[in-house]
């Protein structure tokens, strides 16, 4: 059986990082903890989990901080995990039973849950390198939204990874580390193009971010998926922008880059509403309902896109254009995705739609 190193690095994470570390315990053969600096009791936890914690200073590069780690692992694979991320047992035990087979692979890719719907259940996820053989490729590349370059035999396994975050505000962090490498004259990959813009986005620098992910765009390399995306957020800038008419035009760019995506005509649609034009967004939202999920080596999946939101939104087009019918229908539709409290604020209109005899 293949032994595991679970390799993190943490910085005041305390009030996750027990219930990170329990729902892995029973699944890895080492634990080893890079601190980059914390000043709460993060440390003191994670040694009633391991004598393996160790200090590493920051600067501003996440990737040398999980090298570090990667470093003091001991055995035949390395996984990593964030401390804000759980492990359900239905995956550990599925995580146990892999190591039986384990040394088959090179890379093991597992699905990532990182958004949630009112009852637990993902709405947002994709694949992620999870673990990796202990051996000179296993190295982490990128100052901020590192990643490793799967390699070898790569594996798809079904157990799944959920990330419940608990932070109420998204900080500069990031966005400071990106900029003080552009003040330095370090080049930027297309991968940090990219995210950079993503950056500049979430932090309401609208102009700016058109700008970068506009030449993220316009270069030839760059993950199909990242170009995909962009052409979402900068959409998401032009309209707030508003710049209408552009921001339908890039949606429309990312056909470019494969086969129309639900979110994407999920948007479209969501434009079309905005500008009251409700046949034009129908016509989008029955095309994402039309369109499947992503299969497991491209991308990301957003579930609410194929089911839930062209749902509830087809109703409140049904219900502009007084086809009160059409409207309950999807309506009912959306609820069999997600129970939600558009649903049954809805359920209960259209009840008082049919008391009064309109339907």
């Amino acid at each position: 059986m293949a032994t595991i190193s679970l390799c993190m690095i943490v910085k005041n994470e305390e009030q996750v990082l027990t219930r990170c570390l329990e729902s892995i315990k029973d699944a890895v053969d080492e634990i080893i903890i890079a601190d980059t600096g914390s000043t709460d009791s993060t440390k003191e936890i994670a040694e009633k989990f391991t004598d393996k914690v160790f200090d590493f200073k920051w600067i501003d590069d996440f990737s040398a901080a999980r090298n570090f780690a990667f470093s003091k692992a001991s055995m035949d694979y390395i996984m990593w995990l964030d401390a804000d991320d759980v492990v359900p047992p239905e995956s550990i035990k599925k995580l146990i039973e892999l190591k039986k087979n384990l040394n088959l692979a090179d890379t093991v890719m597992m699905k990532y849950n990182t958004a949630f719907d009112e009852n637990g259940n993902p709405v947002f996820s994709y694949y992620r390198e999870r673990i990796v053989k202990n051996s000179k490729y296993a190295v982490w590349k990128g100052r901020v939204h590192e990643a490793i370059e799967p390699f070898g035999y790569i594996i798809y396994s079904d157990i799944e990874i959920n990330h419940f975050s608990i932070k109420t505000h998204y900080s500069r962090r990031n966005l400071n580390i990106y900029e003080k490498q552009l003040d330095s004259g370090e080049e930027f990959s297309p991968r940090d193009t990219f995210y950079y813009g993503r950056e500049l986005y979430y932090h309401n620098h609208f102009e700016k971010a058109i700008q970068t992910l506009t030449k993220f765009l316009k270069d030839k390399d760059g993950f199909i998926e990242n170009k995909i995306e962009a052409c979402k957020i900068l959409s998401y800038c032009h309209r707030t922008v508003g710049n209408t008419d552009e921001a339908l035009n890039v949606l429309f760019t990312s056909f470019l880059f494969g086969v129309p995506r639900a979110e994407i005509c999920c948007d479209a649609g969501n434009l079309f509403v905005q500008n009251e034009k409700y046949k034009e967004a129908i016509f989008w939202y029955r095309q994402a309902l039309q369109l499947p999920l992503n299969d497991k080596n491209s991308g990301f999946n957003s579930i609410d896109t194929h089911g839930y939101l062209p749902c509830i939104q087809l109703c409140v087009c049904y219900d502009k254009l007084g086809e009160y019918e059409m409207a309950e229908k999807y309506n009912n539709m959306a609820g069999e995705h997600r129970k939600s409290a558009a649903y049954l604020h809805n359920k209960e209109y259209f009840s008082e739609l049919h008391k009064s005899g309109i339907i």
